[in-house]
């Protein structure tokens, strides 16, 4: 799922906005004389309502809030098809459908986008086999197959270049700007509730020597190497980066110091090249910036005074 919220909000308050509008054109120039008026005019209202509202709070839109939305919307586009008075206005739903299926699977987690998807597809033919107008099997049929498709199609793609653009493509730990962000939310977590959490930079002793006498890719394989064992030591909540050639980060939540100092004693035994490590614990006036600075002098000290791990 995305950790920024301002894109998929904003497309959601599109995505209502325009429904809305289209159902208000509905209204003033119906399709079918039994076009049921009043759920378009009531549905184009929500509609608006809810994208102005989206638009207006933006990132401070909870993700529930915004699953809750698209599952709204199935039930309206449900009831649309229900009391639509003809088979080209059941049909005519599909660009709609289609639409929140492809929102949910690029922003959602597949899983999730999934089952909302189901529950859009469900919630559809339940209200278009009991509308009053019939013969829309085949192009209903053929909107439910291309929906679960595109979706499935969409959210393997979107979770395919989320992991391409939060993860290192050597070492497969997260890339500097995947790790900054998630080590923000913990930091900010962390000064909400007062838990203990912890940072190291680590920055691999002599590695210049192993790609001069040994060449780069000899280099590459040592990082993958040590990245490796480390990420079987850590715990599923820490947080490893790579934060520059041969320096990497860690983020240890809910670990004060001495904690630290443990898992990092741990990771040492993982290999036998040596590197050195500066750590500093959160304080409550911290930013992100300020704790790794400290972490950084902390590392030039270590190294100036010849202590690794």
């Amino acid at each position: 799922m995305h950790a920024d919220r301002r894109t998929p909000v904003a497309l959601l308050a599109v995505l209502f906005g325009v429904c809305g509008f289209l159902c208000l054109v509905a209204v003033v120039w119906p399709m079918n004389p039994g076009s049921p008026i009043g759920l378009l005019l009531a549905v184009g209202c929500i509609g608006l309502t809810g994208g102005a509202v989206f638009w207006a709070l933006g990132t401070r839109i909870r993700w529930w809030a915004i699953h809750a939305a698209v599952a709204v919307a199935s039930v309206l586009l449900a009831l649309v098809a229900w009391q639509s008075a003809s088979t080209v206005g059941i049909v005519g739903l599909g660009p709609a459908v289609i639409g929140v299926s492809l929102y949910a699977a690029h922003f959602f987690p597949l899983g999730a986008a999934r089952l909302h998807v189901l529950w859009l597809v469900v919630l559809a033919t339940v209200g278009a086999i009991a509308a009053a107008p019939g013969g829309f099997t085949v192009p209903w049929v053929v909107l439910v197959v291309a929906t679960l498709t595109l979706t499935e199609a969409q959210g393997r793609l979107a979770r395919s270049l989320r992991l391409a653009a939060m993860t290192d493509p050597l070492t497969g730990v997260a890339n500097r700007r995947a790790w900054e962000t998630e080590a923000a939310r913990n930091l900010a977590r962390a000064h909400r509730t007062g838990e203990p959490l912890s940072f190291a930079i680590l920055d691999l002793d002599h590695f210049k020597v192993v790609n001069d006498r040994e060449g780069h890719g000899a280099g590459d394989a040592l990082l993958c190497e040590l990245t490796a064992g480390w990420s079987r030591r850590l715990r599923g909540a820490d947080i490893l980066g790579r934060y520059g050639g041969d320096e990497f980060v860690l983020c240890l939540p809910g670990t004060d110091e001495d904690g630290a100092w443990h898992v990092l004693q741990q990771l040492d035994e993982t290999h036998h090249f040596a590197w050195s490590v500066g750590v500093a614990t959160a304080r409550k006036d911290d930013t992100l910036s300020t704790v790794l600075a400290r972490a950084d002098a902390h590392l030039y000290l270590q190294k100036r005074t010849g202590r690794t791990a």
